[in-house]
């Protein structure tokens, strides 16, 4: 699972493609990779292979499950609503192993970290597929989140020392296409599988191509290894990150389940979750080597950046996991359909992604970024206009629409966050707000999909509030339903089906409504940050989006 990529060059050279979809954009490099001498021949395509296909595995495995997500909920025997949080599980593992990337590979060494990244994501894949029930699907997914937190910053990083500082944007490119064609291959190959085989064999498919990569890794860079140094890590401070992390996600997550604060579990996570960040925020401002720099938020151009990408990617994440439960559920889709109905994101954002990555040194990136809110902000609109008739070339065309706005959000937004850092703090910089950004991400899914079924609980109310047993509309459809054949009990149980259909489709016209709302008055905060300065092309260097 893990959905959209863009990066930048992080060493200063032409910046590369960004994914688009409910994917993560790559994290800066931890830090410069050793002065070795660059790849040649086969060792230079093989080692470009095997980086790209973690990579591919990597950000496969955030789409992939997007559409897999009622099949699950199905078989596990839960609410397709408790499915979302094999997405969920994932996302916040992985926003809080991102921040330790830096101070992992100077412990290991940046081939080792990863070598072992890519076979434990190997195994925690296996794990996911043969568990049996919620609890163990999360619990492995959550592993999974952890281990795959150094994949994508470190594949930059080894990939950039592979070739020469001439090739670098020419080398990120390349890596690039992966991140853009993963968020399109997921859905359609997330549905065919879950269709024709069984949905855990999502995960199944990410064993050979990651035993693949990691031998081909392995074989080619373990003599390219990173210096190795013992830092100190700020254990308080990352055991409190993971505590109200935790618990505010488990808050969100079990809150519609427990009926919120009527539980005193739900009571409990909550200020578990606010002691412990209050906690959290004062040890890290006084901390010497603290695992998340705070004082990053002094810049104005960081803490309005950050904010207002994280805020947008939770909007956009939320809807994105949001739709085809909706298609499925309501609409009639099968896990495929609902895929072909999610894929065309990508084509816009791969023809217009290295547009965007040339000019965002020469152009003002608040204006692309303004441009992508725009557009994000229309789609949804055209989604919340939806209706139980909508036919798939209507659902077809804002998502197609999407990919343009992916193209034009993630490298100006991250260029604009970074502007102003110094250098040596651009990976403190990358990692916290990659950090901020996952959490927002997972945080987002699991609100809209509370709203959502509040929201249809109201309208299912509402529809009802006017039917009288036995007069009118309702009395003609159940004896129309029961001429056909059906008993009266068929009949009732058909009426409320269409009912809920009608209310659940309102609730999810609702989401996309007033997400569309929300992306235009973030607009606002865009033009809080300052310009950066014109870089004649290479302004979108560090701008290394997230993982």
């Amino acid at each position: 699972m893990t959905a959209a990529n863009p990066t930048a060059d992080a060493a200063g050279q032409a910046p590369a493609p960004a994914a688009p979809a409910a994917v993560s954009p790559p994290a800066a490099p931890p830090g410069p990779p050793a002065a070795y001498p660059p790849l040649h021949g086969t060792a230079l395509l093989l080692g470009t292979l095997s980086l790209s296909l973690a990579t591919f595995m990597n950000v496969l495995d955030s789409s992939i499950a997007n559409v897999s997500i009622p099949a699950i909920a199905g078989d596990l025997g839960v609410s397709p609503g408790q499915g979302t949080w094999v997405i969920t599980s994932f996302g916040v593992a992985n926003a809080i192993s991102v921040p330790l990337t830096g101070w992992l590979t100077q412990r290991f060494g940046a081939v080792r970290l990863f070598t072992m990244s890519v076979l434990l994501f190997v195994l925690t894949s296996w794990l996911c597929g043969f568990a049996s029930s919620l609890e163990m699907l999360v619990f492995f997914r959550v592993l999974q989140g952890l281990v795959a937190g150094p994949m994508i910053p470190l594949s930059q990083t080894l990939l950039l020392a592979s070739y020469p500082r001439a090739l670098a944007g020419t080398a990120l490119a390349l890596w690039g296409v992966t991140t853009l064609v993963a968020p399109v291959v997921g859905p359609l190959l997330g549905g065919w599988i879950t269709d024709n085989i069984s949905w855990p064999w999502i995960f199944y498919i990410n064993v050979p191509v990651g035993l693949l990569a990691g031998v081909l890794t392995w074989g080619i860079y373990r003599k390219r290894e990173t210096p190795i140094r013992k830092l100190p890590i700020d254990t308080v401070g990352l055991s409190l990150l993971v505590l109200w992390v935790g618990a505010l996600q488990l808050m969100l997550d079990k809150g519609k389940e427990l009926d919120w604060f009527a539980s005193g579990e739900i009571i409990t996570l909550c200020v578990v979750a606010v002691v412990a960040f209050a906690v959290f925020l004062v040890w890290e401002l006084t901390e010497k080597h603290p695992v998340v720099d705070l004082k990053l938020f002094k810049g104005r151009n960081f803490t309005f950046g950050a904010l207002a990408l994280s805020v947008a990617y939770a909007l956009f994440f939320g809807n994105v996991v949001l739709l085809p439960l909706w298609l499925q559920q309501w609409m009639g889709y099968t896990a495929t359909s609902a895929g072909m109905a999610l894929a065309p994101v990508g084509i816009f954002a791969i023809i217009l992604t290295p547009l965007v990555g040339k000019k965002v040194g020469q152009w003002d990136p608040r204006r692309m970024a303004t441009g992508a809110f725009v557009v994000f902000s229309t789609v949804l609109w055209m989604r919340s206009q939806f209706t139980v008739q909508t036919d798939f070339i209507h659902i077809l065309i804002p998502t197609l629409l999407q990919g343009a706005a992916m193209a034009f959000f993630f490298i100006p937004l991250t260029t604009l966050t970074l502007a102003g850092v110094s250098p040596d703090r651009i990976p403190a910089a990358a990692g916290l707000s990659n950090f901020v950004r996952i959490t927002a991400g997972a945080m987002g899914t699991s609100i809209a999909t509370t709203l959502w079924e509040s929201r249809a609980a109201m309208h299912h109310a509402h529809l009802t509030e006017g039917l009288v047993q036995g007069q009118g509309v309702f009395a003609q459809t159940l004896d129309g339903l029961m001429a056909a054949g059906l008993t009266q009990m068929q009949a009732l149980a058909q009426i409320n089906r269409l009912i809920d259909q009608q209310a659940f489709t309102r609730a999810a016209n609702d989401i996309f409504l007033g997400s569309a709302g929300l992306f235009l008055l973030l607009i606002g905060l865009i033009w809080l940050t300052k310009r950066p300065a014109r870089t004649g092309g290479a302004g979108a260097a560090d701008a290394a989006g997230a993982h």
